[in-house]
């Protein structure tokens, strides 16, 4: 009993079985023109019987319906064997060229195609989204209910880090009259930052995403919770000189407790805007991870808002020990809820956020360094702040990121530390301070709507130049007012607040529009490595300018340092245009969906 079979690429099917005597033949496959053939529901075809004449009356049948045309089809392997082959003379040539008849088949349907109408049949039974559909999918997130878990997860860490983030430099400023310990205190927290951001990126970068994002919040809020300590009991013993407060150890004790919490808030940052976020928003999805990115940032604006207006209210009505108590209680009851909110957001994502990470160690490289590991902490730590800032440097958008490190010059111009000190030694109101730095959180608010108009109208990278310039025009006019030596009274006191109010708008646009510009940009494989590189070469910035400070911390030479900041904010928006005005073909094919450029 024998089997012949006929198969090529596109087919492969059993014709028969009969019964052959006392031959072998096996018959090689030959390059032949290519004829696609369908099946519209069998592609293997038997004719079977229960009897040895059956057989031999279908393989009969099946000879009598076969002619020889011009028409090729590959053969392989057709071998015969048994007694008997008196019934069929299978005398082939090198290359046997058989037609198949349609009436053989009397149960299926065989179609025979040229190559381009095979594909085109094909083609036109895959399904075809609209252009509608397509914007629908865009919008949609990969995971909506995961993102909003994510959504409430950071409304609560938020607003417990604006409110941190407004009560330290307010309750410091009470201490003693002067800029010093603010500014020292700024200084050593970005030196930190610098030198630990692109180990903390690399570990973050290595390690499953739930359980380093629920460590780092608990880091976080012990740090809040001793520098809040360190604090009160600064206000419970007597007043020193701006001086003498640098030397006590409880100062010292504040500075490492305020480093760690920045570093940890830092790398939480980076985390959820660079990486979190992307995951569950969806890559291919850009709308909906345009909308995400707005709402991260109104969630950021809105906990600003709200922290700072809380904590000013309470700044004016209490004392400053009451408040800080209050502060730390709220950072107690967070805690919880943010960890809570964290496993329901990997839930709720189908554990979309524990992927990924185990791969990449098996797939690293060998230009990426070691993990950092015990016994070898410093110089794993050396090697990844030199890869952290060699792929920085490296990054097809550093302009763009250039840019954004010059903004973090402006440490005075800005609601912020120095201008919160600043202004509570000018002796306003706790009330009218946490006034104005809800009122600049709240101009970026708007900028998070705004920046869509502009992206509309002006593309993406040009909205961030407008941004820039914007912002860059306003601060002049802020100097100038300052400059002009009427500040002492009311009215150019509130036009000089007002036209740093709405300089954020400027600044936030461009902000919102470069984070999309740097998630285009940047490898994702890389983002927690070159974002915290990014934050720890803004921090350089930040610390040659807060070492100005230290040096001019007398309130006399705040026209200076406002200058200096104007000068940095003129300059991104210089660097910025100037990449913009001279593209590189990389950089028009990253931004080839960009209709202006």
């Amino acid at each position: 009993m024998a089997m012949v079979a006929i198969t090529n690429p596109q087919l492969s099917f059993n014709l028969f079985y009969c019964s052959v005597t006392g031959r072998e033949a096996s018959i090689s496959r030959q390059t032949a023109s290519r004829i696609r053939y369908r099946f519209s529901s069998c592609r293997w075809l038997s004719l079977n019987s229960s009897s040895s004449t059956n057989r031999r009356y279908s393989f009969d049948s099946f000879k009598s319906r076969c002619s020889i045309a011009n028409t090729d089809v590959h053969l392989n392997h057709v071998a015969v064997e048994d007694e008997e082959i008196s019934a069929v003379d299978i005398g082939c040539r090198t290359t046997p060229i058989v037609q198949l008849k349609s009436d053989v088949l009397d149960t299926e349907s065989l179609s025979i195609l040229t190559g381009d109408t095979y594909v085109d049949s094909l083609l036109t039974t895959l399904p075809v989204l609209t252009e509608e559909e397509q914007k629908t999918l865009a919008a949609t997130p990969a995971h909506p209910e995961g993102l909003y878990a994510f959504y409430a997860s950071c409304l609560a860490g938020n607003l417990v880090e604006q409110l941190w983030n407004f009560a330290w430099p307010s309750a410091i400023a009470l201490l003693h009259p002067s800029l010093l310990p603010v500014a020292v205190m700024g200084f050593l927290t970005k030196l930190v930052i610098i030198i630990g951001g692109p180990l903390v990126g690399k570990l973050m970068d290595h390690s499953p995403r739930v359980p380093s994002y629920i460590f780092l919040n608990v880091v976080q809020a012990s740090a809040q919770l001793l520098s809040a300590a360190m604090i009160i009991h600064a206000h419970t013993v007597s007043p020193a000189s701006a001086s003498s407060i640098l030397l006590r150890p409880w100062f010292a004790v504040l500075v490492l407790a305020g480093a760690i919490e920045r570093l940890s808030g830092v790398a939480l940052g980076v985390a959820m805007e660079r990486d979190w976020v992307v995951l569950l928003a969806g890559i291919n999805r850009p709308i909906a991870l345009a909308q995400a990115n707005a709402v991260l940032n109104r969630i950021d604006l809105l906990c600003e808002i709200a922290g700072t207006s809380l904590f000013g209210i309470l700044l004016s009505r209490y004392d400053p020990v009451t408040c800080l108590k209050l502060a730390a209680s709220l950072m107690v009851w967070s805690l919880p809820i943010m960890i809570s909110l964290t496993w329901l957001t990997n839930k709720l994502s189908t554990g979309v956020l524990d992927r990924a990470k185990c791969c990449q160690a098996s797939r690293r490289t060998s230009d990426e360094g070691p993990l950092p590991d015990a016994q070898n902490f410093v110089s794993t730590g050396l090697e990844a702040i030199k890869h952290g800032w060699r792929e920085y440097i490296q990054q097809p958008v550093l302009p763009a990121s250039l840019a954004y490190v010059l903004l973090y010059f402006n440490v005075v111009l800005t609601p912020g530390s120095l201008m919160t000190a600043f202004l509570t030694q000018r002796g306003l109101n706790p009330s009218v301070i946490g006034g104005f730095s809800g009122l600049c959180a709240f101009m970026g608010v708007a900028a998070t709507f705004l920046s869509a108009s502009l992206v509309r109208r002006f593309g993406i990278l040009k909205a961030g130049a407008v941004g820039l310039t914007f912002q860059a025009l306003l601060l002049t006019i802020a100097v100038a007012v300052y400059q002009s030596g009427t500040l002492s009274q009311r009215s150019p006191l509130l036009l000089f607040l007002c036209l740093i109010v709405f300089s954020r708008l400027g600044h936030m646009s461009y902000d919102i529009v470069g984070a999309q510009i740097l998630q285009t940009g940047i490898p994702s494989s890389k983002a927690n490595l070159i974002g915290t590189t990014e934050i720890s070469v803004a921090s350089l910035a930040e610390s040659l300018m807060l070492g100005v400070v230290i040096l001019a911390n007398d309130v006399s030479h705040f026209g200076f340092l406002a200058m200096l900041s104007v000068l940095s904010v003129v300059g991104a928006a210089w660097m910025f245009c100037r990449w913009l005005l001279n593209p590189t073909e990389e950089q028009r094919s990253l931004f080839s969906f960009d209709p202006q450029l």
